[in-house]
This record gives C-alpha cells, sequence and structure tokens, in this order.
C-alpha cells in the first residue's frame, strides 16, 4: 500500500504496546512482524495477528535451525494451550525481545535457565545437565563423551554452582554463576 508496505499492518497503538513491553525498537518489531507473517501460507498473512505459526515452520528460521536448544526455545516461549509449541505472533516478540542485544542479563538468565530446565521441574538436576552437555557437544558418536567424562563435567558443574549442595542448580544459583561470566549473554542471542 502507499502506507509504506508492510509497517502500516500493525496499529499505532499495538507498536507503542510492543515497544514498551519488549526490548526491541520499532524496526525490530516491524521486521519481526514481516519475518513471522512470511511463515504463514499465503491466505493467513493478512490476519497474522491473530494466526499461530506450527513450531515445524518456527525451526525453519535460520537464527533458530542452528541453535542446538531449538525445541527447547519453541516450548518455552510458546503459549499454545494444546502444547503443540507453536507461536503466536506475541510469542515471536517475546523470544526476539529476550535474545535481543538490549535484554537484560536478569532476563536472558531467566530464560536460559527455563530453556534448560528439560523436565520444567523449576531446577537444574542431572538429568537436565546431562542433556545440556550433549545438547552442546552434538549427539554425534564422535563427539558425545564418555560416561565418565559426563560424569566428571557434571561433577565440576555442580561444584562450581550449587551452592547449598542439595545436587541441583535452581534459578538463583544459576543466576549466579552467569553474573560471573561476563561473554554469557552476548552468546545468549538472535539478531534478526
Amino acid at each position: 500500500g502507499a502506507m509504506g508496505g508492510s509497517a502500516s499492518l500493525i496499529p499505532r497503538d499495538l507498536l507503542g504496546e510492543y515497544q514498551e513491553l519488549t526490548f526491541l525498537s520499532k524496526q525490530e518489531i516491524l521486521l519481526a512482524y514481516k519475518r513471522f507473517s512470511e511463515l504463514l501460507p499465503k491466505e493467513e498473512r493478512e490476519s497474522a495477528f491473530s494466526a499461530r505459526v506450527p513450531k515445524s515452520h518456527i525451526l525453519t528460521l535460520p537464527e533458530l535451525r542452528a541453535n542446538p536448544f531449538q525445541h527447547r526455545i519453541c516450548h518455552v516461549f510458546s503459549t499454545s494451550e494444546t502444547g503443540d509449541d507453536s507461536m503466536s505472533f506475541e510469542d515471536f516478540l517475546d523470544m526476539l525481545s529476550v535474545f535481543s542485544d538490549s535484554a537484560t542479563s536478569d532476563i536472558k538468565s531467566y530464560y536460559a535457565f527455563r530453556i534448560f530446565d528439560f523436565d520444567d521441574d523449576g531446577t537444574l538436576d542431572r538429568k537436565d545437565l546431562e542433556q545440556l552437555v550433549n545438547c552442546l557437544t552434538g549427539q554425534g558418536e564422535e563427539s558425545r563423551l564418555s560416561s565418565a567424562e559426563m560424569e566428571q563435567l557434571i561433577h565440576n558443574i555442580l561444584e562450581e554452582s550449587d551452592i547449598d549442595r542439595d545436587g541441583t542448580i535452581n534459578l538463583s544459583e544459576f543466576q549466579h554463576v552467569v553474573s560471573r561470566s561476563p561473554d554469557f549473554a552476548s552468546s545468549f542471542k538472535i539478531v534478526l
């Protein structure tokens, strides 16, 4: 349209609201909307605000394709009632907001914790840590750790992080560790 392309698809009051509720700039929100609607079939693009994009489509984004935690990321940011990890535009914005350069490290570490909490029970236990390590080292035979190496690594992680020595890492312990690793925030990002 003459109103400057897809920009006019986001009502101004909503755009303002999204700017207040996220760490994204107006430009980033408009770009996100464009990226989101491109994941929808043509006939649904007009109503991208009310549409949900299936997880399989979200995972085609180059930013997620290469991310070892892609399934967890969809799971944590999806508000789907049916648990299919599909995303609404607002879910998508939330995800981009948390991964943006402007998000605070507290916000980033809170979501990282949720992403790494594979069984969603609110703590990182040995099983979560094992899955975390497997995601990071890749699932290939040659890159997998032996059980002795895995044991040692998890021991080291808990030794380092488990302040109350209960055998698991809770959110505040995790945030404490993250606060001491300056490169954490920069590694936890998606740039559109």
